[in-house]
């Protein structure tokens, strides 16, 4: 039964690093890795790619009822990438846009896109394990998995990176309106009224403003040791 398949969560806002730790979780543990957050920047690539409004919500719960979607974890060189394909399509680059972003906040507040990805999110759930990243997954997804994290950083920190990571991948960025977007997409995913970004009440909350990503995931390393003595 899928709610015997051990099941960790990390949550939290855009740039607080859960995409790479959940991707070096994964890659370690060898499970399946679920980055949900890619689900509704999916969405809005294909609305966006089809000619469909992002409030046009009937089209929209058709598109993510639909959507093929799939996710991998592999080493490059020294590094840990997680990568996401749209029908067999990579579109990793396309998905870390600013506007893409956006876009998945928008259609994320839509209560049919909600309920149409549930399950599609749920079905990730198989042996020997799934580690998933989002905002909602220990509230809402996965709300009995057995290890529940929440990273943050503040927006600052977090438009640093996200500036530092676009650039890696040879895209432009825009520092402060970088920032402005992140704090209005907090303002949002904090705010709305379905499925709030807020930590589990049984979440372990991790602050990485300070800490670099080894320490981080030395940091997860211990809690996964401690909870599955793996």
């Amino acid at each position: 039964m899928a709610e015997l398949v051990p099941v960790i969560t990390i949550d939290g806002p855009g740039g607080s690093g859960k995409g790479t730790i959940g991707a070096r979780l994964a890659n370690r543990l060898n499970w399946e890795f679920l980055d949900s957050g890619a689900l509704y920047r999916l969405v809005g690539l294909a609305a966006n790619k089809h000619g469909i409004a992002l409030d046009d919500e009937a089209a929209l719960e058709k598109i993510s009822r639909g959507l093929d979607a799939q996710f991998a974890v592999k080493r490059v060189g020294d590094e840990i990438l997680h990568f996401t394909y749209l029908e067999d399509e990579d579109v990793g680059a396309e998905l870390r846009t600013e506007e893409a972003g956006a876009a998945a906040s928008k259609v994320a507040v839509l209560q049919r896109v909600r309920e149409a990805l549930l399950q599609r999110q749920r079905d990730f759930r198989t042996l020997p394990g799934l580690v998933c990243d989002g905002r909602d997954m220990g509230t809402v997804v996965f709300p009995d998995a057995q290890l529940k994290i929440y990273l943050t950083a503040s927006a600052k920190i977090r438009a640093e990176r996200r500036v530092k990571q676009l650039k890696n991948k040879g895209l432009d960025a825009n520092l402060p309106q970088i920032l402005a977007d992140i704090k209005a997409r907090d303002d949002r995913d904090m705010n709305r009224s379905v499925s709030p970004l807020v930590p589990a009440d049984d979440a372990i909350v991790i602050d990485t403003s300070e800490m670099g990503v080894d320490e981080v995931d030395s940091r997860i390393r211990e809690l996964v040791k401690s909870r599955f003595n793996i």
